[in-house]
C-alpha cells in the first residue's frame, strides 16, 4: 500500500518523502518482529521486549508520517490499515511483557501497568546507587581511516568508510578512525552495517557537521540528521556531531540513533531544536556534552545518560522576548514499551552565552526538565545537579492536560538551586528510594550484558 502511494507521488515531494520514510520504518519493524520471534524461544525476553517496542514505534511513525500528507483516499485507507496493525502489535507487546513477568502461567497475564500505578520492575534489587563501571572498549585498531590531509591510505569522507564496512558482520567491530578536522557531510549507517565504531580525536577536534532542517522542501525531522545510525552495536568516542542550521530553523537533528546496544562516550552533540534524536532501542551515553534549546533530547528509546553535561543554548537573539525550553521530550506511545530517558549524575545548565541572557531577564527565560511529546512519556533525573535556570515547576505540559495522568516524570536526590522540589507540578513524582534501581544500567537497558567492562 505504501509503495503504491510512493509510485503515485512523483510530483508531491512531501508525500513522496513520507512514503519513503514509511517504507524504511516498515522494513525496520519487520526486521525487529522477526528477530523477536527468534529470541522468544531462547529465553531472551528483554531483547524481545525491546525489539517489539521498537517495531510498534516504527509502525506508529509510518502512520504519523502519512497523517501529515493525508490528501487522498489511498493514504487514508493505508492509515486505517496501519491503525489496525498498531493495535495488533500493541497487544503482542503486552503479551511479551506478561510472558517475561509471569512465564507460561497465562492466568496471571494482565494489561501493562506503569509507575503511575505503583509498578516498578527490579526496583528493590541493588539499592539506590546507580553507578555503572563500563563504557567504550579500549585497544581498538582501525580498519579504515578518514582524514582531511592529502596523504595516501586515507578515505576523504566518513560515508565512504561506512560503505567499506562489511554487511551483517556479526560480533566483529569495524573501527573507523576519523582524524581531526571538520567533515561537512550527511552520514548514514544502514541496518545491515552492524558494529560500526567511530573513533575521533576529541570533542571539537573531529567534527561531523551539516545543516539540514525541516524548513527545506521535502525534509522531515527524521531526514534532517547530520548522522543517522540504524545498524546495531554502533559506538562513537571523541567526536562532535553538529547541526548548524541555527535557532530559527526549527527541527534540525545533529544525531539520530536507531542502533540497539549503542554506546557514546566523550561525544558532543550540538544543535538547537531536536539536537539528539534518541529514536529507538537501547542506548548508553557516558561523559557526553549535549547542547540545544527546544526538546533537544527526544525520541522513544531506552537511553541512559551517565555523567553528561547538558546545556541550554540561546534561542532568541533578543533577550527581552524570552522563551520556554524543554530539555527532553520523550515519545513513548504505549505503556508496555520498555523505553524512557534516565539521567544519572548529569549536570543541567546553560551555555555561558545563554546564562548571560538568562540573568539579564530571568523571568522571561523559562527552562524545564521535559514535556510529554507522547502519552506515556517517561523521563527520570537521579543524582543530577540542576542549575537555577530550571524553574520550580520543573516540568512543562505539552498541550492542556494531554498525558498528564499517564506520563512518568521522576526525580531522586538531585542537587543544585534548580532541584528544589517544593514547587514541582503535581503530575511529576519523587522516586521511592526502594525503586530507584529500576532505572539502573543493568535493569533498564540490560547494559551489564553488552557494555564492555571498565579497564
Amino acid at each position: 500500500m505504501v509503495k503504491t502511494i510512493l509510485d503515485s507521488s512523483s510530483t508531491n515531494l512531501n508525500r513522496s518523502t513520507a512514503a519513503k520514510n514509511c517504507l524504511e520504518y516498515l522494513h525496520n519493524s519487520e526486521y525487529r518482529l522477526s528477530s523477536t520471534v527468534d529470541v522468544l524461544t531462547r529465553g531472551r525476553n528483554k531483547d524481545a521486549r525491546a525489539w517489539t517496542s521498537a517495531s510498534l514505534l516504527y509502525q506508529y511513525d509510518c502512520w504519523s508520517a502519512l497523517k501529515y500528507v493525508n490528501d487522498s483516499q489511498q493514504v487514508n485507507a493505508t492509515m486505517a490499515f496501519m491503525d489496525s496493525l498498531i493495535g495488533l502489535t500493541s497487544n503482542a507487546l503486552s503479551m511479551v511483557v506478561s510472558y517475561d513477568l509471569f512465564g507460561d502461567n497465562s492466568a496471571l497475564w494482565k494489561p501493562p501497568v506503569t509507575e503511575r500505578s505503583g509498578f516498578w520492575e527490579g526496583g528493590g534489587v541493588g539499592g539506590p546507587d546507580l553507578g555503572f563501571k563500563g563504557g567504550f572498549p579500549v585497544g581498538l585498531t582501525a580498519d579504515a581511516t578518514v582524514c582531511k590531509e592529502e596523504s595516501g591510505g586515507c578515505l576523504k569522507t566518513v560515508q565512504a568508510a561506512v560503505d567499506a564496512a562489511p554487511d551483517n558482520a556479526g560480533v566483529r567491530r569495524f573501527v573507523i578512525r576519523i582524524k581531526e578536522g571538520v567533515y561537512e557531510e550527511t552520514v548514514r549507517v544502514p541496518l545491515e552495517k552492524k558494529n560500526v565504531v567511530f573513533l575521533g580525536d576529541g570533542m571539537g577536534k573531529t567534527v561531523i557537521t551539516g545543516s539540514l532542517n525541516v524548513g527545506q522542501p521535502g525534509l522531515s525531522t527524521y531526514n534532517t540528521a547530520t548522522v543517522g545510525v540504524v545498524g546495531d552495536g554502533f559506538m562513537a568516542r571523541d567526536i562532535t556531531f553538529e547541526n548548524k542550521a541555527g535557532p530559527d530553523a526549527h527541527q534540525a537533528v545533529a544525531f539520530r540513533s536507531d542502533s540497539d546496544l549503542s554506546i557514546f562516550e566523550n561525544c558532543e552533540f550540538l544543535g538547537n531544536q531536536d539536537t539528539l534524536y534518541a529514536h529507538s532501542l537501547r542506548q548508553f551515553y557516558k561523559s557526553c556534552h549535549i547542547q540545544g534549546n527546544v526538546d533537544f533530547i527526544f525520541g522513544n528509546s531506552a537511553s541512559f545518560f551517565q555523567d553528561c553535561l547538558i546545556l541550554v543554548r540561546p534561542r532568541q537573539v533578543s533577550p527581552e522576548k524570552g522563551e520556554n525550553n524543554a530539555v527532553t521530550a520523550h515519545g513513548r506511545t504505549d505503556p508496555a514499551q520498555s523505553t524512557g530517558f534516565v539521567f544519572h549524575n548529569c549536570v543541567i545548565n546553560g551555555t555561558d552565552e545563554y546564562m548571560a541572557l538568562y540573568y539579564s531577564k530571568p523571568k522571561v527565560h523559562k527552562n524545564y526538565l521535559g514535556r510529554p511529546w507522547k502519552e506515556y512519556s517517561r523521563t527520570v533525573f537521579i543524582h543530577c545537579y540542576l542549575e537555577d535556570l530550571i524553574i520550580p515547576q520543573g516540568w512543562m505540559p505539552w498541550s492542556g492536560d494531554f498525558a498528564l495522568s499517564t506520563l512518568y516524570y521522576g526525580e531522586f536526590e538531585n542537587s543544585g538551586p534548580g532541584a528544589t522540589t517544593s514547587g514541582r507540578v503535581p503530575w511529576s513524582s519523587q522516586i521511592p528510594a526502594n525503586h530507584v534501581y529500576a532505572y539502573s544500567v543493568p535493569n533498564f537497558i540490560q547494559g551489564d550484558k553488552w557494555i564492555p567492562a571498565a579497564a
